[in-house]
């Protein structure tokens, strides 16, 4: 419980009415939660917007009311208070609420379009290998020590991510890594938060239904680093071509990493094979379990933010050679006696799609065949399917267009639009099969002895959502079960 004033403290504030000396139980966003004594926090989403609930909310015991309009009834026992965003509000109120808990650890950034999610999981393994006890904020999942936490956003919302935090800081945590997602920073479900550092990973084409342009896409990634105190560090991916706009206008202590290019962290692919990747770094020669050049990236990262931070090279080195990357991010299975290779990855955007099947090119030691099962989200940017098709009929000996989360559309519809994508020379290589699970299996019976299945978009998710509701599935789960059938 905390007084409301308090709570306030550092929020752009139009107007005030009524006391806002009171106690305040809990900060609510959704209505539908709101209790007696709560303060609710009207915020203008992307669906709905909460100044529609802000009668529900009082109606329902809460005794404040955040919004950026005031309704045309101020009840006398609600204060009401009236503040230019309602998000950034929210950011601020639940950092007061909580005692400022990203002040009380190492709370580290990542963002991009891809790779976010294997470099936090590994800064959490690699952190936590050296001795402290850390927090993950995740796509796969959030965790707090060994304790995990179910994950419903890339980025929770303000009041969630504060909750976790201060529930970090309790437990005695040293440091949390967490994705910071575009849609965050928009959002600002970020705002209030201290960062010990900031890393950008690489920057592509996705999220465009939501941020409309490539250019408004990329100022947003970039208004993180804007926001990095001048305690914080900003480690940036030079090879990408906006890696150095993302320094541009930032107060943090600026780091470089790159395979191609000089930089404060230089790596070099000295092997890259199905045992994983041999590499020079910090002019020594490691082996990593990781595979791909875009893992080679990741553990750049990796390695620099750990010296950012102060840590031994040696140490991080050992320490990073023994790591796994984050689970549905190139988890790969084998069949018993066809030794047919299944890979599992998240790719969904184009350039992730790419990356994947170039890391696969070079693990083919001769004719193995390439088979693609791959599908695109419904309610997202339309504008990367073709694209998406176009990439894995290219680089695929097979590929098969399937339903990835079609959402509220149709996924026959979805699959139309993704085989526009395909060149007229390529269409003999391609299938449609709607049924995910039917699709996977078609691979299956398309494989020879050694040949490779990529079954490519959900990753780690365990579930299709369709029509507004999340049917159990699981890619790997599946494709392992097909395997099983197929050798008997």
């Amino acid at each position: 419980m905390q007084v409301l004033r308090d709570i306030l403290y550092n929020v752009g504030m139009l107007a005030v009415h009524g006391n806002n000396d009171i106690s305040v139980n809990a900060l609510r966003i959704d209505s539908r939660a709101v209790q007696p004594g709560d303060a609710f926090i009207a915020v203008r989403g992307v669906h709905t917007d909460g100044h529609s609930y802000i009668a529900k909310a009082i109606e329902s015991g809460a005794t404040a009311v955040i919004c950026e309009t005031l309704p045309d009834e101020l009840p006398e026992q609600v204060c009401f208070v009236q503040v230019n965003d309602s998000t950034a509000a929210c950011g601020i109120m639940a950092d007061n609420f909580y005692k400022h808990p990203s002040r009380e650890l190492q709370l580290v950034g990542v963002t991009g379009t891809n790779g976010k999610t294997t470099i936090a999981t590994l800064l959490f393994r690699l952190f936590t290998q050296l001795g402290y006890k850390c927090g993950l904020l995740s796509t796969v999942q959030n965790q707090i020590g060994d304790t995990i936490v179910p994950a419903t956003h890339t980025t929770p919302d303000a009041i969630s991510l504060n909750a976790l935090l201060a529930d970090m800081v309790k437990q005695d945590c040293d440091y949390a890594f967490m994705e910071v997602s575009s849609h965050a920073i928009h959002q600002q479900r970020i705002a209030g938060l201290k960062f010990a550092g900031g890393i950008f990973s690489n920057i592509t084409h996705d999220h465009l239904d939501y941020h409309k342009t490539f250019d408004e896409y990329i100022r947003v990634k970039k208004a993180f680093f804007d926001g990095l105190p001048n305690t914080a560090f900003a480690l940036t991916n030079i090879d990408d071509k906006r890696g150095n706009v993302m320094l541009q206008n930032t107060k943090a202590r600026k780091a470089t990493y790159s395979l191609r290019s000089m930089a404060d962290f230089k790596g070099k692919i000295l092997e890259n094979n199905l045992t994983g990747l041999i590499m020079q770094v910090a002019e020594q020669e490691v082996h990593f379990r990781l595979i791909g050049e875009f893992n080679a990236y990741n553990l750049l990262a990796v390695y620099g933010a750990g010296i950012l931070l102060d840590q031994d090279k040696q140490k991080l080195l050992q320490a990073l050679s023994n790591l796994q990357g984050a689970e549905g991010r190139f988890d790969y299975v084998l069949s018993d006696r066809q030794r047919i290779m299944g890979i599992i990855d998240y790719a969904h955007t184009p350039d992730a799609l790419l990356n994947v099947l170039a890391t696969i090119k070079n693990l083919r030691k001769g004719n193995e065949q390439v088979i693609t099962v791959v599908g695109c989200g419904g309610d997202r940017d339309r504008a990367k399917r073709p694209v998406m098709a176009q990439a894995a009929t290219e680089h695929s000996d097979r590929v098969i267009f399937t339903s990835d989360n079609p959402r509220s559309e149709d996924p026959a519809d979805i699959i139309h639009e993704m085989e526009a994508g395909v060149p007229v020379h390529q269409r003999k290589k391609v299938l449609s099969i709607v049924d995910r699970k039917e699709a996977i299996k078609t691979a299956m019976s398309l494989a020879n002895p050694e040949d490779i299945i990529l079954v490519a978009g959900k990753g780690h998710e365990k579930y299709q959502e369709i029509k507004g509701v999340k049917h159990p599935f699981d890619d790997k789960s599946v494709l392992l079960e097909m395997m099983r059938l197929m050798e008997k």
